[in-house]
């Protein structure tokens, strides 16, 4: 057996039948995760052919990764492919006071666009960067509309997809669209603005896209309809989509449930929950991908269950902002399907599986709330079966070849338990080896194929700074930069050294 990944080539699929040994593989039988130890996967022309021990078939390599963990890809259904912005709120609250819901004064103004087309197309390509570093292989994209002049373009979508071919990702991709948009005026107060037909002829840009890109890059590429925000969202917008979801056989992700803002307006516009109304709109079904579910009640929590919508739980983001699904043990005893999300930089599902873990323990006081099992199953198994699929999140004879190589000889680890409680105890995105992607070597040693990360990194900050430097603009009062985010510490400068010391 040769010694290591070197032997193949970054960006693409190996030439034959390969066949990995790994002292930990996931595989799956009868839809049910197993564990092989010592054990040997074996992939051609972008599908898996073996899992298992004893391979007795011809290979044209053999590759020994020693003390690994090899498992299905991760499947991130609220996967950011934009710089994050929601960052900015970590500290800096209310976030309607820190420039998260466009002021009046900007709305008279006009919104315009804060990032040029190739600033978009470039963020895109960052992200998917970012994504694979972290063994996520299957990526529904999510970005911030308060950037934005109102929704997104097909063209940044266009590029997303060119991007996704070229670093070697599975996406959904489909360019979000809303028929209204939240605004504060000079007293706090919160109120949603509608342009019905903005909405309507986002969708048909939607259904467009979808219709030229969907199978693009051998099937890399998949059409996705991703109205933004239940509250920016119209009967009709809602409706409309639901019925080309059906009839065109595409998955919808629309936010709902996700925070107070939320439930406030949609109590003051439709007198209703978010998942209530989208019942009484026969907008839900298995079709719909809804993240966050913080805010949904337990009648709300039903509603999903019974029309076979798939939340997508996003713990770490969830956190950072003083929420929690409440809880993860829960909605898997109601029979909820789940899913999983980063939504945030780094896209750290590791981090992300670990965080459900301790939330869950936390909301409901018990050690046995939920197993390191039970999000590991979410952030594979859940996607797939989310996007309503049976050949991706999983390793068995006749699934796409898309999986994750975790290095367990790593000493940020420690020493290894079990490897799937090792991973999301002691873990993270960091001892991420590889990730291949329908066969292809997409990941390796923290390089990606098709793009300088060194390079990218730092045309990123720039970019974001020059995106924080705008936030006055669509800020509350217009206030200086500096009383938006002030530092957590006050600044130490040359000239108040030399002040202090005259």
């Amino acid at each position: 057996m040769t010694n290591g990944l070197d032997s193949l080539t970054l960006g693409a699929r190996p030439h034959g039948p390969t066949l990995l040994r790994a002292r930990w593989i996931v595989g799956n039988v009868d839809g049910r995760h197993r564990l092989y130890e010592n054990a040997e996967l074996v992939i051609d022309r972008g599908q898996v052919v073996f899992v298992g021990h004893d391979f007795s078939g011809e290979v044209a390599r053999r590759i020994d990764l020693g003390n690994a963990l090899v498992g299905p890809g991760f499947i991130d259904l609220d996967a950011l492919s934009d710089l994050d912005t929601t960052v900015l709120g970590l500290d800096a609250q209310p976030g309607w006071k820190k420039g998260r819901v466009w002021p009046e004064s900007y709305v008279k103004r006009g919104p315009y666009e804060m990032y040029d087309a190739e600033e978009l197309a470039f963020q895109k390509r960052y992200a998917f960067a970012q994504l694979l570093l972290n063994g996520i292989t299957t990526a529904a994209p999510i970005a911030s509309l308060f950037y934005r002049e109102w929704g997104e373009t097909v063209a940044e979508f266009d590029a997303a997809a060119e991007a996704a071919g070229e670093l070697g990702l599975r996406v959904y991709l489909g360019p979000a669209y809303r028929a209204g948009g939240m605004v504060v005026d000079e007293d706090g107060n919160l109120d949603a603005i509608f342009d019905e037909q903005r909405g309507l002829d986002g969708l048909a840009a939607a259904l467009d896209f979808a219709a030229r890109q969907d199978g693009r890059h051998g099937g890399l590429v998949h059409g996705l309809l991703a109205p933004d925000r239940v509250e920016t969202c119209t009967e009709r917008l809602l409706r409309d989509t639901a019925q080309a979801a059906e009839e065109r056989n595409l998955p919808i992700r629309l936010h709902a449930a996700q925070g107070a803002m939320e439930v406030e307006t949609m109590k003051r516009l439709r007198g209703l929950t978010a998942p209530r109304w989208l019942a009484d709109l026969g907008v839900l079904s298995p079709r719909l991908i809804a993240p966050h579910a913080t805010h949904a009640s337990e009648d709300d929590l039903k509603l999903y269950r019974d029309h076979g919508v798939s939340i997508v739980h996003c713990p770490l983001v969830s956190a950072r902002h003083g929420g929690a699904l409440r809880s993860f043990g829960r909605c898997r005893e109601m029979g909820l399907k789940i899913a999983m999300g980063t939504d945030t930089a780094p896209p750290d599902m590791v981090m992300n599986m670990s965080m459900a873990l301790m939330m869950a323990r936390m909301v409901e006081g018990r050690a046995d709330a939920l197993s390191a099992a039970d999000v590991y199953e979410a952030a594979t198994l859940g996607g797939a079966k989310a996007l309503g699929r049976d050949d991706i999140g999983r390793l068995a004879p006749g699934c796409r070849a898309d999986f994750a190589i975790f290095d367990l000889a790593s000493p940020r680890t420690g020493p290894a338990i079990d490897p799937i409680r090792t991973l999301i105890v002691a873990g993270t995105g960091t001892i991420v080896k590889a990730t291949f992607v329908d066969g292809r070597l997409s990941m390796r040693d923290g390089r990606v194929a098709g793009i300088d990360l060194d390079a990218a990194q730092a045309r990123a900050q720039a970019q974001f700074d020059r995106l924080v430097a705008r936030y006055p603009d669509r800020t509350l009062g217009h206030p200086p930069l500096a009383e938006i985010f002030p530092p957590s510490f006050p600044l130490q400068s040359k000239e108040s050294e030399d002040a202090d010391a005259g």
